[in-house]
């Protein structure tokens, strides 16, 4: 079964159950409680996976500068990473929002289909890093005199840690699609029914 249009009960507790993963994950004083890494790049793929609509991306993108405020002005978090190249941040979103919405109509319970979405998981989680980290090195100001191999030695160091992070949350959101398309399959799975 490929991936439909969902319901719209479905669509809302998605839509719900990323923006509690973003909230819970991304805002430090939550996310330091329940030692969660930041969720956000996973939460952009998944939701273009799953949700889609241009209008969601744009509240995902303005919770997370939201959230990002409040951590910086309330909750004593630096401010080292808000520069200039904040604004590239919603590119680096892009990438990872329209990844997964261009293969959300290849998804459907298969190995190889859920493969197929991790391994675009991985390349839109690797660009969008590459996006956001690169912006920083090059127009944050932060660096006196930046050079390409000082940027590939940062870009190594912490890539592999945001995208293991994103994979991590994609992996466990794609076992729970494929469980929920077995039951759908199973019992009449009305909750979960995608629209024809």
């Amino acid at each position: 079964m490929l991936m439909k249009s969902l319901s719209r009960s479905t669509f809302v507790g998605l839509f719900a159950l990323l923006t509690l993963l973003m909230v819970t994950t991304r805002f430090k004083h939550f996310g330091d409680l329940m030692h969660l890494p930041d969720a956000s790049m996973a939460v952009f793929f998944l939701g273009g996976l799953y949700l889609r609509r241009h209008l969601a991306f744009v509240f995902f993108v303005l919770l997370a500068v939201g959230l990002d405020w409040v951590s910086v002005r309330y909750a004593g978090v630096s401010d080292f990473c808000v520069t200039a190249a904040y604004a590239f941040l919603p590119l680096a979103y892009a990438v990872l929002w329209y990844g997964g919405r261009l293969y959300a109509s290849q998804l459907h319970e298969s190995v190889v289909s859920l493969l197929g979405a991790f391994g675009v998981a991985l390349v839109c989680a690797a660009l969008s890093f590459a996006i956001s980290n690169g912006s920083f090195y090059w127009l944050g100001g932060r660096y006196a005199h930046p050079h390409v191999a000082e940027y590939l030695e940062r870009l190594w160091q912490w890539g592999p840690l945001f995208v293991r992070t994103t994979l991590i949350y994609v992996a466990v959101a794609l076992v729970l699609h494929a469980c929920t398309m077995w039951m759908v399959r199973r019992g009449d799975g009305h909750a979960w029914q995608v629209r024809p």
